[in-house]
């Protein structure tokens, strides 16, 4: 129970860093939300959960497969990928911004999330190296451990997106730019800490 517990959190703080870069993803969630209200932010969260389950299956179903005889050498890399995905978000952090770009279009908020996702590059990096590694590394504990790093990466995904349009939607104001620029700067640092703490195991 305790282990379970441990890899959702994990999973869910690792997840939140991600989902918090800014991205094609967060503008097709602000554009939604401006239009379609609150209801945008988990419609979007759907869409790009859709392709992150392609993802996990294509690791799960060969490339883990492939690759555990690597499983040393992929921790270092996905250590070194925390560590440098989490450089690059403390730094974003100083100048970003939550504002939709004017005149683009809002069109299907599912379909807004899938293309977002599979049209974005740093989701592919993302994947190929934090997430294929810790997908590899909960493995060891069985095909569940696996999905529970899937399902706390949701919970991420889910809370924040919604929290996005919930916010643009009542007008709270509970994601200033400030606040976001502080909130993605704190991820930023766990990622260089969990990292360095994820290389240190493997070796």
């Amino acid at each position: 129970m305790y282990e379970t517990i441990e890899v959702l959190i994990m999973a869910f703080t690792i997840g939140l860093t991600g989902a918090l870069a800014p991205g094609p993803t967060l503008v097709a969630t602000v554009n939604s939300s401006l239009e379609s209200g609150w209801t945008a932010g988990p419609k979007v969260a759907a869409g790009h959960a859709l392709v992150e389950i392609l993802v996990f299956l294509i690791i799960v179903g060969g490339l883990a497969v492939a690759m555990q005889q690597y499983s040393h050498y992929i921790a270092l890399i996905g250590g070194l990928a925390l560590i440098a995905f989490g450089l690059m978000t403390v730094k974003a952090s100083r100048g970003a911004r939550m504002a939709s770009p004017e005149g683009q279009a809002v069109g299907n908020p599912y379909l807004a999330g899938i293309l977002t996702s599979a049209a974005n590059p740093y989701f592919w990096i993302w994947w190929l190296s934090i997430g294929s590694a810790m997908v590899i590394d909960g493995l060891r504990g069985g095909i569940m451990m696996a999905a529970l790093f899937l399902i706390g990466h949701w919970f991420a995904d889910f809370g924040w997106f919604t929290l996005v349009s919930t916010s643009l939607d009542k007008g709270k104001g509970i994601l200033s730019e400030t606040n976001y620029r502080r909130v993605l700067a704190a991820c930023g640092g766990f990622l260089v800490l969990f990292g360095l703490y994820y290389m240190s195991s493997a070796i």
